[in-house]
């Protein structure tokens, strides 16, 4: 009866402090715009439940050789990555505050080819998120019945459930979807620190270790060096949280959060914190201020106490997570059904998980349309501010890939994690290039030194990542990287890549109905990308020159010039809702949507929205 009683008041709490989207907010902040309790749920999501399955997967490169007492020295380079790359994601947001992660830093300050390869790279990050997160609650989930090793097939019908779960709850709108999941975080949090003082209750009193059915196999010295890099590697699965969240930004309303504004009225003397932490960019930093010390914090939890009770994946038919659960909530009267709610809850977040993919890959597939790397028919965006079809067809592939990799995490988790680290080299060198042109003195010395320091340690972990899981499949990253960079080209150099301006307006402006400085960073960057389209056509019709094939007929006429990013974005005797290529329509007829455009009940809204 007490942990019922617990149980509920723990689902009350969680409820009443969950957020709720007003309908006078989406006439001010635009339909699906969110505040930071809402941004914290879809944004945070992911990285929040890597809990449930990245120290397992840590550990189970560790513990068949028996050596999980290291495991102490891959948390703490897992801590350190969390602070070096959480802190340079948290400058960038002031930066490129208007979304687009790394995908707009290279775009602005390195090459487009860059953006290009990060823009797939992305993408196929976002679908293996869904890949992951979906298998990782089916595991749990028969975990609670002791039947972690069963049939595939039973892992890949739970996971693709799952998938088909926030697939439906996304396409209903992002409102109801934070709510949703800020509640299962809420509950997530109050129930594992009461596992907490279960599991220190059950050290303290001396519960045995679980005793160990298989002796550990052997490992040399060059071995041991090997599998703690591989267990570092599979800790980090979960950093796609920092490029999520500033990918994302456009979906954050654009205010200061309660806490600033009472900072600001009470506390003046801390102005600087205040305006760190002031609108979007504020709540942005907000949510990955919690990825500095999540991950570390939470994987030395689970790994001391998997460690002192011996149990990881597998034991007992269960997941670690599912192991420390029992031995915790079995302390409490009634403790049996915390760790049923427990293991269900583990279930939900992890299915909830794949929201932060399906919010980001909307945010970057309208994106890659007008730039011309995707078909135009793809974009559609319903009244309610979500990308439906970009959703549907990133679910789609994700139930394929669980297919094919047979309903096995561990089979997933050596794609997973590993192409971000590319976006996030990019962004320190990114960055680097920003501090250099807009600061002087020990402030550029030292601005630029650290966002060196971030974009080696990312190419480090880039390379480290495909050198540690090569074994188990990381090798075949090096090919579908090859193939997504070459696709992403042959796409854009194809006829479906070429974008016209009067084209670029009507994907950005009447068929994703976006507004303001988001708009005109989008049409500058195709325009960008179509000047780069034709360089690279003219270069490769010099190169077949050389060997005396010419082409019969004559290049597409210069695109438009994208001009300088600043005085194109930034210009302050430009109207907010001012369009970048405007003069390019100027005395030329409007077309109508082709094919796949904009259905007659998504009508414009007023300005402000998207």
């Amino acid at each position: 009866m007490l942990s019922i009683l617990l149980l509920l008041i723990i689902i009350f709490l969680a409820w009443k402090a969950s957020p709720r989207e007003k309908k006078e907010h989406a006439h001010v902040h635009g339909a699906g715009q969110i505040a930071l309790l809402a941004a914290l749920a879809l944004f945070g999501v992911d990285y929040f439940t890597s809990y449930f399955y990245a120290t397992g997967e840590m550990m189970s490169a560790l513990h068949p050789y028996g050596l999980q007492q290291r495991a102490y020295l891959a948390v703490l380079v897992i801590g350190l990555a969390n602070m070096i790359f959480g802190g340079l994601y948290m400058y960038s947001l002031g930066v490129f505050n208007e979304g687009g992660g790394s995908y707009t830093a290279s775009m602005r300050y390195l090459w487009p080819t860059l953006s290009l390869i990060v823009a797939v790279t992305l993408i196929q990050d976002y679908v293996l998120t869904i890949v992951v997160s979906a298998l990782s609650g089916g595991d749990q989930l028969l975990s609670i019945l002791n039947a972690y090793n069963a049939h595939w097939l039973w892992h890949f019908a739970i996971g693709a459930a799952l998938a088909a779960v926030t697939w439906y709850l996304t396409i209903r709108g992002r409102g109801e979807s934070a709510q949703v999941v800020f509640t299962l975080l809420g509950i997530f949090v109050m129930l594992t620190v009461t596992m907490g003082v279960g599991l220190v209750i059950a050290h303290l009193k001396g519960v045995p270790p679980v005793p160990a059915t298989e002796a550990p196999k052997a490992a040399s010295l060059g071995q041991a060096i090997l599998h703690m890099l591989t267990a570092s590697m599979k800790g980090m699965v979960a950093l796609t949280g920092l490029e999520a969240m500033s990918n994302g930004i456009q979906f954050v309303i654009n205010e200061d959060t309660g806490i600033v504004k009472w900072g600001k009225k009470h506390m003046p003397r801390f102005s600087g914190l205040w305006i760190f932490y002031s609108g979007k960019s504020g709540i942005g930093r907000f949510v990955q201020t919690s990825f500095l010390f999540y991950g570390g914090l939470t994987t030395l939890f689970l790994t001391f106490f998997a460690i002192r009770f011996d149990v990881f994946d597998g034991t007992l038919g269960r997941t670690l997570v599912g192991n420390l659960a029992a031995i915790g909530f079995g302390q409490f009267p009634g403790g049996t059904i915390l760790f049923w709610a427990y293991q269900i809850l583990a279930v939900l977040l992890l299915a909830a998980a794949s929201m932060t993919a399906l919010q980001d890959a909307q945010a970057t597939e309208w994106r890659d349309v007008a730039i011309g790397e995707i078909p135009e028919a793809i974009v559609y965006r319903d009244p309610r501010g979500t990308f439906t079809r970009s959703v549907t067809i990133t679910f789609a592939v994700a139930v394929l890939i669980m297919f094919l990799v047979r309903g096995q995490t561990t089979l997933a988790v050596p794609y997973y994690g590993v192409g971000v680290f590319m976006p996030i080299m990019v962004m320190g060198l990114a960055i680097r290039k920003h501090v250099l042109q807009h600061f002087t003195g020990r402030v550029r010395t030292w601005g630029a030194a650290g966002a060196t320091l971030a974009a080696i340690a990312a190419g480090i972990v880039f390379v480290g990542q495909i050198t540690g899981k090569w074994a188990e499949g990381g090798w075949v990253v090096l090919i579908s990287f090859s193939i997504l960079a070459l696709a992403a080209h042959l796409m854009l150099l194809s006829p479906l890549g070429y974008r016209e301006p009067k084209q670029i307006h009507r994907i950005v402006r009447d068929k994703a109905r976006v507004q303001g400085a988001m708009a005109r960073i989008v049409e500058w960057q195709s325009l960008r990308m179509q000047e780069y389209r034709y360089q690279v056509l003219v270069a490769i019709a010099r190169c077949f020159e050389l060997f005396g094939v010419r082409r019969p007929m004559s290049l597409e006429l210069a695109p438009a010039v994208a001009g300088d990013y600043d005085d194109s974005i930034h210009r302050e005797d430009r109207p907010a809702d001012h369009s970048l290529i405007a003069h390019y329509l100027q005395n030329q007829p409007r077309a109508e949507p082709k094919a796949g455009g904009q259905p007659r009940e998504t009508a414009a809204p007023d300005s402000g929205s998207g």
